[in-house]
């Protein structure tokens, strides 16, 4: 007996009527694609959240962390975080704007709106990339006791942090870089610093205007400031001098900080960058003429919804990382 079942067009799923939130099939790809990604980033956060709050007396604060802006020196908390921000953002702008020229089948529109938007994504990149940069190379440096601890330094008079470098004393003595045949070369440092612990402990015993800073946060949200006695106590459990942060080591503070700040926002600078390829690639497609050809933009409208879902998920890192 003959089963077959025989449809006509406009009862078939992607046939053009019956269409689920009268969405095309790519467009409802994308936004499968876009709800997975944001479960993935929401568990990222997540991990974050719960580890700041377990060790929310040792975590570094935002503020004396991205302090740094390009090609100025100074202390300027979160005002180029605040730029690169500005961009993103200003960037879903021109893409909403590119959409709506595609709407129009306004070619000549498209491609400059799109040229904005792959411009912006361009110097986001490039900012976080500098950031990181920046982040790695360190600033200050701070000393690590035996239980991992960060010591950082400040100067009595001022208030104001005080780099290693600023107070060691130069020693005559032999430092010697780890190296694979000595077996220590992965879990000890890589590189030698500046500094020398030993050069590090003879400067700041040589000037009394140095003192030592905990990372532990007390009740008025500061990190606590030891007197001069409690810091030449303190010295003594200091092991190696740290300077910048990796995934093993952390100037600023605990090291969890320091892995989630380079995975979570690595993997949204990857994101960012994806998403800059991509509107290059609908961006010469653009000038070609290829959409024209097709009759509609749908392709710019479905990584516009890519490019908007980057920007909003940049706003919770930017709130988790930054803000809170």
């Amino acid at each position: 007996m003959d089963t077959t079942v025989t449809t006509d067009s406009e009862e078939n799923v992607w046939g053009g009527g019956n269409r689920p939130l009268g969405a095309s099939y790519g467009k409802l790809m994308m936004w499968f694609f876009i709800v997975s990604d944001a479960l993935t980033f929401s568990g990222f956060l997540a991990a974050y959240g719960f580890s700041r709050f377990k060790f929310i007396e040792t975590w570094p604060i935002a503020d004396e962390v991205f302090t740094h802006v390009p090609f100025f020196h100074g202390n300027y908390p979160m005002i180029y975080v605040a730029f690169m921000t500005f961009i993103l953002i200003m960037s879903s702008v021109t893409m909403v704007l590119a959409v709506d020229a595609g709407h129009k089948m306004k070619q000549n529109r498209v491609i400059i709106y799109m040229f904005l938007t792959v411009i912006g994504g361009a110097i986001f990149v490039g900012s976080q990339a500098w950031e990181w940069a920046t982040f790695i190379k360190g600033d200050y440096g701070a000393l690590e006791t035996k239980g991992g601890r960060i010591l950082q330094f400040v100067k009595a008079d001022s208030g104001e942090r005080a780099a290693v470098g600023e107070f060691a004393v130069a020693l005559k003595e032999e430092r010697v870089r780890n190296t694979r045949d000595k077996g220590v070369w992965y879990t000890d440092e890589a590189a030698l610093t500046s500094v020398s612990l030993n050069e590090v402990i003879a400067g700041f015993k040589a000037d009394p205007n140095i003192l030592i800073r905990t990372e532990t946060i007390n009740e008025e949200g500061e990190k606590t400031l030891l007197t001069r006695e409690q810091s030449l106590n303190k010295l003594k459990d200091a092991v190696r001098v740290v300077e910048g942060a990796n995934l093993v080591r952390n100037e600023y503070g605990s090291r969890l900080f320091a892995d989630f700040f380079f995975f979570i926002t690595g993997f949204h600078g990857f994101h960012v960058f994806s998403g800059v390829v991509i509107n290059i690639i609908i961006f010469l497609n653009v000038i070609l003429g290829t959409y024209e050809k097709r009759g509609h933009y749908e392709m710019v409208e479905k990584v516009g919804l890519y490019w908007h879902f980057v920007d909003l998920v940049w706003v919770f890192v930017f709130t988790f990382f930054y803000l809170v």
